[in-house]
Formats: C-alpha cells, structure tokens, sequence
C-alpha cells in the first residue's frame, strides 16, 4: 500500500505527472518556491504563475485540499516547523539573508535575549545536578545530534558516565531502562524535532529522571521536563542561527566544571596522566 504523503512539497511531486498541462505548469511553479504559497492569495499565485485561479483552485482540490486557504494554512504551519525549503524564499523577501554583517549581529542578539532570560540559579541547579547524578543522558535526533555531542565532549571531563543517544545504529530502550531519580537526561530538541522528542521527555518523567529540555522559542512546552531553556535561534536566512545553542552548552560546561569541585580536578589530572601514558596528545 502506498503511503500518502503528508507534506505540501510530497503532494505536489506525487501528482505531478499525472496534472493536466496547466495545473503542471503551476506545480512547476510551486515547487521553486513553495514556502512562497503562504504569502499570495489564490488570485495572486495565478497571476504569478500565468494560470487562472479556477487552475489554482483545481491545482490544490487534486492535491488533497478542500480549498486554497487549507493549502496555505498547511504551508504555513509547515514553515513553522523549519523546512527549509519552505522557509526559502525568491530573494525579495530576506535582502540580507547572505549578509556577513547580519549573521554576526543576529548571533550576539540571540545570544544576548536567551541569556537574558536565563538564572544563575537554575543554571547552577541543573549544573549540580549533572554533577550528583550517577547517570547522564543526553539525546539529540537531526541537527540536535551535534549539540548533544558536544555538549557530552565538555561535559566528559568531569562526568564520568555520560553518554549521548541514539547511537549509530541504536534503539533507545537498551539506554532507558532503568531511569531513575539519580539520572539525569538532558534532551535537545531543536527544530525540525521529530516525535521520539517529545516520547523520550514523557518517559525519563514518568521515569522519575530529571529533565532537562533545550529548545527553541517555537517549540511548545513539554510538560514532564525539570528544566526548559528556549534558546533564540532567529537568522536573516532560511536556516537557523544556533549561537545561542552553543553559548548555552559552553556556559553550562563551565557551571559543572565548577560544581565538580575536588572529584572534578582529581579525574581532568588523571585523563591528563593517561594521555601522558598514551602519549595522545
């Protein structure tokens, strides 16, 4: 059986060869730009596509719409989400999109409001809970992968049982069974975030695992997570500015170094040793 797919962009390729020439040409059209569909009217996008709007109607029926205003609201949700094909567009609507001087101050904005809103009390709360856990998780699906990675890499020094998930090749149940109230799992989930996200917040809750859920500020709040930091990810372009993200991982990497104390600087002298021994570095 073939799965109908769910997206405006699969719809349109999966009916493409079968639309009449017209509704073709506008599918053509579409595809450029799709994002574009949830700025025009119906009128607008045949005008633009140099078909009527009964085509434009027609276009959007075969494709599985009751009409041309669902279509748009599909785009537009979509747009939400982060596909980056649909946040893509002609070029008039983000003039400073390939701008040097534009990423670098967006940067240091996201960074400055995130931090804003961020306490040096939680950050140390979460800090010392790292620190006491005798567990560490941390899970990133897509893009959130290198940031869980990273953060893990810093976070190693001091931390000893800390690993990132899903590995390659991986299932997640092998990793958490056995969550408790002396684990800590700290998720990213930047967009596009896929649903085991959100699965795996739900589980480490009722778990009883402490939660820690790095996010976006269009991501809804999950309940379940200990702790959530929104982090600014608004770029002049179609893809996301993640400073903020990284200024977050470092800062709070700094926090647990500190927090480790004693047992912090006795393991960072031993791995210094064991390069040493191994002569890795």
């Amino acid at each position: 059986m073939q799965i109908k797919p769910c997206s405006f962009v699969g719809r349109v390729r999966t009916l493409m060869d079968t639309l009449p020439a017209t509704e073709r040409r506008l599918a053509e059209f579409v595809l450029e730009f799709p994002g574009e569909l949830a700025s025009y009217t119906g009128a607008e996008l045949g005008k633009l596509a140099n078909v009527s709007t009964a085509t434009v109607s027609r276009f959007v029926r075969h494709l599985g719409y009751a009409s041309y205003d669902e279509a748009r609201r599909h785009v537009r949700d979509e747009k939400d989400g982060g596909a980056v094909l649909l946040l893509t567009g002609t070029g008039e609507s983000a003039p400073d999109s390939n701008d040097m001087v534009a990423h670098a101050q967006q940067g240091t904005t996201n960074l400055s409001r995130t931090f804003t809103d961020l306490s040096n009390q939680t950050m140390d709360e979460i800090a010392r809970a790292i620190v006491n856990a005798q567990r560490v998780l941390i899970v990133g699906f897509r893009s959130s992968h290198p940031f869980a990675s990273y953060f893990r890499w810093q976070i190693l020094q001091v931390v000893e049982r800390v690993s990132v998930l899903p590995g390659p090749g991986e299932t997640l149940g092998e990793h958490l069974v056995g969550l408790d109230s002396k684990t800590v799992v700290v998720v990213f989930g930047l967009r596009r975030r896929v649903p085991q996200t959100y699965a795996v917040i739900e589980y480490a809750a009722n778990a009883g695992a402490q939660v820690l859920y790095v996010t976006d500020r269009g991501s809804p709040v999950r309940e379940g997570a200990t702790w959530t930091v929104f982090c600014d990810t608004t770029a002049p372009g179609p893809l996301d500015n993640h400073v903020a993200v990284m200024g977050l991982c470092g800062m709070l990497a700094t926090k647990v170094l500190h927090h480790a104390g004693s047992r912090g600087r006795k393991r960072l002298s031993g791995i210094e040793a064991a390069h040493d021994a191994l002569g890795e570095l």
